[in-house]
């Protein structure tokens, strides 16, 4: 009998399973694939989890059952700082029947914990004594530590370290890890991530060494917000928190180096480094040593003992999601000069991250600055839109070569930098200039192509916002004055999101955040639109959302349905029900109140560049259809978690209240009051209506009313995600996809013929003249609109999930259009899932080709439907590693609907 192998387990969300943040994690497996007919056949029905602990002897845990995703912890849970080995081996059968024995055991996982509670903290943390203006930006400090480690060797070395800040931390001169603005944006108050690394390999016994930490603003105390924001929202103290643990081989002495009063500080060599406005630095005020001398240094008169501060009040967290990294490197494409003489970096590329310069000497004193846009208008870099942040750095000389410059607390969307102070003595800014891409650094699960170049722009444009802004939270916008977690924006662009990358360590972590902020004041009110919150309630008072708020419902849930992580539900349910319960402000009938302003259909293509929220669509309309979505869903999660009493009650109110709606929005005809495309759209999607009949006359007045815009969109953020599907859904596909290649604005296709690497703000946030949109709120990286791309996975590549974790898979590729051929790949939490199609021009044979690289002993239910009018099930169980080719003609007529 030949077996599968066992590729090692992974934990939780974690691309590691190191310095994690649970006592009893989750493990998970995938199986390795093979040739072999026999082993495609094999199916597990037992597995056994095997955990070696240091001084324990090894246990094995036996538990029947075909799962291998997230199954519980078997044994004993983690002790804080406690590192054990796991391994997995799985029984099966090839024929349903006779068990054939296990498979060879995998190979080891490291499975370590960081410090799980307060107590395990002996650090405390420190800031420098002398205290920054707080109506100004603090300078970045330095803090130092020179220690020694006597004789022996080091068997193990961990320093845990966060900061009220953002930093960066060396010892004996040597960076420690590769993350980016850490420990990340949290909602500081509640919440605050800690890094675990291990530092072993940079620690020296046989002499002096020196742990030494950098602290920039981050977002825990530079301004945020607009209309000119506000500073040190979290506090005027730039700090840090770190504890060094080594222990020695052979018995020998263990050491701990903690953050006290003992430490040196100074500022910085960067003068200012904020989030929206960029950073200074002073090459002159520079101590290339500060990071790794082991004396004199402490002794000059700029360094003075630090301060010791009260403990931090929020937790300290080993944070699911992974950190923000540079994750590419990108050149300049070419180099412009603009009519005013200006010298202008085109990177070719709208992107997130900062500009590192290669080499530059310059005499003393000298500037430096760049400059970043977006966007060209009429030759010159566009700032307005900008609105109060600088967007700048800058680099004042020392009359030294200078190698490598980057930026290191704060980041910028861009394509163009403008150059100031560069000369022609200087290298050429087309070698010496590099984009460092930052963001979370996500695993990418899904692709798609199709033979439309158009089409695959799109699809690339909103895979480069959403880069650009999930950088440790998901945000609106990665340039202006803003870049916050808005919760509407991510809302509707979750379930592409998590096709796109995996989003659950992530947008799970910052889930905990909205609940802790939302359960704070006991409403049960999600705070407007952002979290954090750094909204005041002067600019935007605690008022109840739809669509926005709607965000505690729907987001865990779209997660759950692509991980099938109950635990992400069973953690929020608490939020859920004080949204459904106490945060909605409604009227008597159940429905939303009439007299609350809702956003409603937010940047509907004919409201004015003042008034983004004047919608043809009522802004209370779209808050009771989404009422009536949200609590069936509620309702569904209910029964998932086996909280049977709510689920009965969650069926029971949506039904009654899609009774009130339909009484006050829909006609016996099924015309939908406002007789708009996004009210259409959202009744046919949240099956509104009373009667199929009903359904298909809102679906013919939708076909009119598309075609009567000539294709073009008329939809902002309510609609824009749901009216592909409702077309679809209601056997419109051709519309969708005219709707779809639509060239004229606004449409999907305009930015792309505008030159958009990304997704825009507005539909017209350029102007046909090359102008940009006169509105105050304008952006060309938003990835709100594209989510026109979950469409493309699910009715142009034809991949959805049936049930959660995507264990069940329905494939269903609908053709349309000028697209005769089209590609989609997703790593599902099992294995990968390709399909292709192809129409040929010659007879138009409609050609289907299906991969399942599954993991074995997963029942995996494919629904192939629709192809050829025809409506083809098929039981695709065991046929892991093959290959499905479906075969047949479209006629000419459905091609030309």
């Amino acid at each position: 009998m030949v077996h599968p192998t066992i590729a090692p387990p992974s934990v939780e969300q974690h691309s590691s399973g190191f310095g994690i943040g649970v006592a009893s994690p989750r493990l998970s497996w995938r199986f390795l694939t093979t040739s072999d007919d026999e082993v495609k056949r094999w199916k597990q029905t037992a597995y056994e989890i095997q955990i070696s602990r240091p001084s324990i002897a090894i246990e094995t845990h036996q538990v029947k059952g075909n799962a291998s995703v997230l199954v519980p912890w078997p044994s004993e849970p983690l002790k804080p700082r406690e590192s054990a080995q796991v391994r997995v081996r799985s029984h099966g059968t090839s024929d349903g029947q006779t068990q054939s024995g296990p498979t060879k055991w995998s190979s080891w996982t490291t499975v370590e914990c960081g410090l799980l509670a307060r107590d395990d903290w002996i650090a405390v943390p420190i800031a420098s004594p002398i205290r920054q203006p707080q109506d100004s930006p603090l300078r970045p400090v330095r803090f130092r530590k020179v220690f020694h480690l006597g004789d022996g060797e080091i068997d193990r070395a961990r320093l845990y370290i966060t900061s009220l800040g953002v930093y960066r931390a060396f010892i004996n001169g040597h960076e420690v890890g590769d993350q980016c603005m850490a420990p990340g944006w949290t909602s500081y108050r509640h919440r605050l991530n800690y890094q675990v690394y291990d530092v072993a390999p940079l620690l020296e016994f046989d002499g002096p060494n020196v742990i030494a930490v950098e602290v920039g603003e981050g977002w825990y105390a530079t301004r945020l917000g607009f209309l000119g924001g506000r500073r040190q929202l979290y506090g005027d103290r730039l700090a840090v928190l770190a504890q060094l643990e080594v222990r020695a081989q052979n018995d020998g002495p263990d050491m701990s180096v903690i953050t006290d009063s003992t430490w040196a500080c100074c500022p910085s060599a960067i003068i200012k480094s904020e989030i929206y406005d960029g950073e200074i630095y002073d090459a002159r005020e520079e101590d290339l040593d500060w990071n790794s001398a082991p004396s004199e240094t402490e002794r000059a008169a700029s360094w003075v003992p630090a301060q010791e501060l009260a403990f931090p009040t929020a937790t300290l967290v080993a944070p699911d999601a992974p950190p923000v990294r540079v994750t590419e490197e990108r050149k300049p494409v070419k180099i412009l000069q603009t009519p005013s003489g200006k010298t202008v970096i085109d990177f070719g590329q709208n992107l997130v991250g900062r500009v590192r310069i290669g080499s530059l000497n310059k005499p003393l004193g000298s500037h430096v600055t760049l400059t970043h846009a977006e966007v060209l208008e009429h030759g010159e870099i566009g700032t307005r839109p900008l609105r109060h942040a600088k967007c700048t750095d800058e680099i004042i000389s020392a009359g030294s070569e200078l190698h490598n410059w980057s930026p290191q607390y704060t980041f910028h969307g861009f394509r163009y930098v403008q150059v100031d102070g560069w000369t022609d003595k200087d290298p050429p800014l087309l070698t010496n200039m590099t984009a460092l891409i930052l963001h979370t650094d996500m695993a990418r699960t899904g692709w798609f192509t199709c033979s439309h170049p158009m089409v695959n722009q799109l699809h690339e444009n909103a895979w480069w916002s959403m880069r650009g802004n999930f950088l440790s939270i998901p945000t609106d916008c990665p340039q202006r004055d803003e870049r916050l977690g808005w919760t509407g924006d991510i809302q509707i662009f979750c379930q592409s999101a998590n096709f796109l990358y995996n989003t659950a360590g992530m947008l799970g972590d910052w889930l905990k955040d909205v609940a802790a902020e939302q359960l704070l004041d006991g409403d049960g009110c999600v705070p407007p639109f952002v979290v954090p919150n750094v909204i005041s309630e002067e600019l935007w008072p605690h008022l109840p959302q739809a669509i926005w708020d709607d965000v505690v419902v729907l987001t865990p849930w779209d997660l759950y349905r692509s991980y099938g992580d109950i635990g992400i539900l069973r953690r929020q349910y608490p939020s859920m029900l004080a949204w459904i319960d106490r945060g909605i402000r409604r009227s008597p009938d159940g429905l939303w109140d009439p007299e609350l302003w809702q956003l409603g259909d937010w940047l509907d293509p004919t409201a004015p560049p003042v008034e983004p929220g004047d919608a043809r669509t009522n802004g209370t309309l779209v808050a009771d259809a989404y009422l009536v979505h949200v609590t069936s869903t509620l309702a569904q999660i209910s029964n998932a978690l086996g909280e049977t009493a709510d689920a009965a009650r969650f069926r029971s109110d949506s039904s009654k209240l899609k009774t009130k709606f339909q009484a006050k929005y829909i006609a016996q005809s099924g015309l939908v009051v406002g007789d708009t495309q996004t009210a259409l759209s959202l009744a046919i999607m949240f099956d509104l209506h009373s009667t199929p009949e009903e359904a298909a006359t809102a679906a013919a007045r939708l076909v009119h009313l598309v075609r009567l815009a000539k294709f073009r969109v008329a939809t902002g953020f309510a609609g824009t995600p749901l009216i592909t599907h409702a077309l679809t859904k209601s056997g419109h596909h051709q519309v969708a996809y005219r709707m779809l290649l639509e060239k004229g604005c606004p449409s999907w296709m305009y930015p792309i013929t505008m030159g958009a690497t990304t997704m825009w703000e507005r539909w017209d946030s350029m102007l046909p003249d090359g102008s940009i949109n006169p509105g105050e709120m304008t952006s060309f990286n938003h990835y709100a609109l594209g989510s026109i791309i979950n469409w493309l996975h699910s009715s142009v590549g034809g991949v959805t999930p049936i049930s959660p974790g995507w264990k069940e898979i329905r494939v269903e590729p609908i053709p349309g259009g000028t697209i005769d051929t089209a590609e989609v790949a997703y790593e599902t939490p099992y294995g990968r899932l390709e399909c292709r199609w192809r129409i040929y021009p010659d007879d138009g044979q409609f050609n289907l080709e299906l991969l399942i690289v599954t993991e074995y002993g997963l029942d995996l239910d494919v629904i192939i439907s629709h192809v050829n009018g025809m409506r083809v099930a098929l039981s695709m169980g065991g046929l892991q590693n093959r290959s499905f080719l479906l075969c047949g003609v479209l006629s000419q007529k459905t091609l030309l609907e």
